[in-house]
């Protein structure tokens, strides 16, 4: 990753308070006072990295805990054949990272900017000392790490015991919007979150459209039928 400051950032005070309002915005320290920001924002480095690049896996961890600021990450798995298998995508506001501290060791797993992205980074040491002088954050992380387990375990669960059809439906329904349409997918993007091969994943989507429940462009299925999409991923006829 190539380090950087923000572009205002020639004065060392404008680079303070401009990291300052980049990690105000993310969900752990949205509403902390200007003295506990200052705090965190010594203890931080500004990043950028580009798509496709990787922000740790397993021969690749340094920095502990990643605040995403702006772009995108995913978090993935490898089987034993080496096929991707996608966790779940990050979005501007959240943050990750390996946090064995806390039972969420993410030694197995990958982190890769699918967009361009600027992320605040801070070290091992620098979050157990946080996390222990500030009890509130440490509360809100074990919160958010808990709900992230959660839907990691939900997600290998249904790749483990539900048909391509299931987890075909119950991706399409995660992934749409309030107009009910995914965009940005690729099928094969769809195929790494269902744990199936891009072919398999085109048979089944143009199976679905025939049936009427969905329709199909480039990067974007829009849900016509949200009721039968949902009962396929309840498996039921």
């Amino acid at each position: 990753m190539t380090r950087l400051m923000p572009r205002l950032a020639r004065d060392p005070d404008a680079a303070a308070a401009a990291k300052t309002r980049l990690l105000a915005a993310n969900e752990l320290f949205h509403d902390l006072d200007a003295e506990t920001m200052a705090d965190v924002s010594e203890m931080t480095n500004v990043t950028t990295c580009r798509a496709g690049q990787l922000l740790f896996g397993p021969e690749n961890r340094g920095e502990v805990l990643f605040f995403l600021k702006k772009g995108q990450v995913q978090i993935y798995k490898l089987n034993a054949e080496g096929k991707k298998l996608v966790l779940y995508d990050l979005k501007a506001g959240s943050f990750f990272g390996e946090m064995s501290l806390l039972g969420q060791g993410m030694a197995d797993n990958y982190a890769e900017a699918t967009e361009d992205s600027l992320i605040c980074a801070m070290s091992r040491g620098d979050v157990y000392a946080l996390l222990e002088s500030r009890p509130a954050i440490a509360r809100r992380v074990i919160d958010h790490l808990a709900e992230r387990v959660n839907l990691a375990e939900a997600q290998l669960e249904t790749l483990a015991h539900e048909g391509l059809d299931t987890r075909l439906a119950i991706a399409l329904l995660r992934a749409s919007d309030a107009d009910d349409v995914v965009r940005g997918l690729s099928q094969q993007d769809l195929a790494e979150r269902v744990g199936a091969t891009r072919e398999s994943v085109t048979r089944m989507l143009n199976q679905m459209a025939a049936s009427g429940l969905v329709t199909l462009a480039r990067r974007k299925i829009t849900v016509l039928d949200r009721e039968g999409v949902s009962r396929r991923a309840r498996r039921e006829s």
